[in-house]
């Protein structure tokens, strides 16, 4: 399936992509390239939250284990500065307080590595849907 369609009004959608490991980072792009998405990449909390001082993101998708700082607690952040982002989480395992941090901040079940390249660009798609709908 072709990546979101924007009409001539409709700007292509921010996305920044936060984890630490820049061989993810690279994977993401990879995958999602054309997707139709202007897509910012921060390897790690610290240059998340200067992409989020700069620009308007319309979706953030984030790791959970990163050093500094959990994904859940960036997501917390991203809600405060960027209140219309949608925001979504990745995660390569399991964390007793995850459903619980993820319910708190009305978050969705999180997308787990390694990834389907087709739930992952189906996920972005839902999410970036609702947020413009709203």
């Amino acid at each position: 399936m072709a990546g979101p369609m924007f009409t001539t009004q409709e700007e292509a959608a921010t996305l920044l992509i936060v984890d630490d490991e820049p061989h993810i980072l690279s994977a993401m792009r990879r995958s999602l390239r054309h997707e139709g998405y202007e897509l910012l990449l921060a390897q790690g909390p610290v240059a998340a939250l200067d992409w989020l001082d700069q620009r308007r993101i319309d979706l953030v998708l984030c790791d959970q284990m990163m050093p500094g700082m959990r994904g859940v607690q960036l997501l917390g952040e991203v809600a405060r500065m960027q209140p219309g982002a949608a925001r979504l989480l990745i995660t390569g395992g399991g964390d007793d307080r995850l459903d619980r941090d993820l319910d708190r901040l009305g978050l969705p079940e999180p997308l787990t590595k390694p990834w389907e390249d087709a739930e992952l660009k189906e996920t972005l798609r839902k999410a970036l849907a609702q947020v413009r709908s709203d």
